[in-house]
């Protein structure tokens, strides 16, 4: 299977951000998650959110069009938008802490089948911490994920319990993976869409949780 093609990750956070719905708060963590912000559906009203203040901003600002004071919480340069809003990082977090954030989207090292997730820490790895994802892990109404289903080395990362310190306990609901699509459920997870030639039974092979397949499952969907 090493040599299927997974979905690269602009797709993944794309088939996440189809589920962002109008005036949502949406807050996007360091790394794969802002790419989030390059899915726009004109349709939809939606308000993201950083943790250094950046409140209501767009897409990454293409190349030579930067603006170097205007980024978000990862040091990327994004786009102003109309109404766009510039807090105060206690401010910014004021609006976490009350709940006004309706989902986060984070990366992780590892989710496990009940919705716990660690993003935070790993071996061998000196300095960090486990910073504003633990206010948003337990503050935010949704939290998603954006990860690579499996490590470098070819480990699962969707797991039947984390190795790793967790950020939060049963928090995550849905995780988009290079594999696929796939909902946090009282029973685990679930399979709703597949990466382009990838079996269920292939995806099964590279996950240490059982799978439960989903009844409606589907293909991946891409942007139109």
């Amino acid at each position: 299977m090493a040599d299927k093609p997974r979905l690269e990750r602009q797709a993944m956070c794309d088939r996440l951000a189809m589920e962002f719905q109008s005036e949502w708060i949406v807050n996007l963590g360091v790394g794969m998650p802002t790419l989030c912000s390059n899915y726009v559906d004109t349709s939809k009203e939606i308000i993201f959110h950083s943790e250094n203040g950046v409140i209501g901003y767009g897409p990454l600002a293409p190349e030579g069009q930067e603006d170097k004071h205007l980024v978000n919480a990862g040091g990327q340069n994004v786009t102003a938008m109309p109404a766009m809003a510039i807090v105060h990082h206690a401010d910014s977090f004021a609006l976490i802490r009350k709940g006004m954030v309706d989902v986060t989207v984070m990366g992780a090292y590892e989710v496990a089948e009940n919705g716990d997730f660690a993003n935070w820490r790993i071996p061998n790895r000196k300095g960090g911490g486990i910073g504003g994802a633990m206010d948003l892990a337990a503050c935010a109404k949704r939290v998603f994920i954006a990860m690579e289903h499996t490590t470098r080395d070819g480990k699962p990362r969707m797991l039947k319990r984390c190795q790793l310190p967790i950020t939060a306990p049963g928090a995550v609901t849905l995780v988009a993976t290079d594999l696929g699509l796939f909902a946090v459920t009282p029973q685990g997870f679930e399979l709703k869409e597949h990466a382009p030639g990838w079996t269920p039974e292939d995806i099964q092979e590279v996950t240490e949780a059982k799978l439960a397949i989903s009844e409606d499952l589907k293909e991946f969907r891409f942007r139109d």
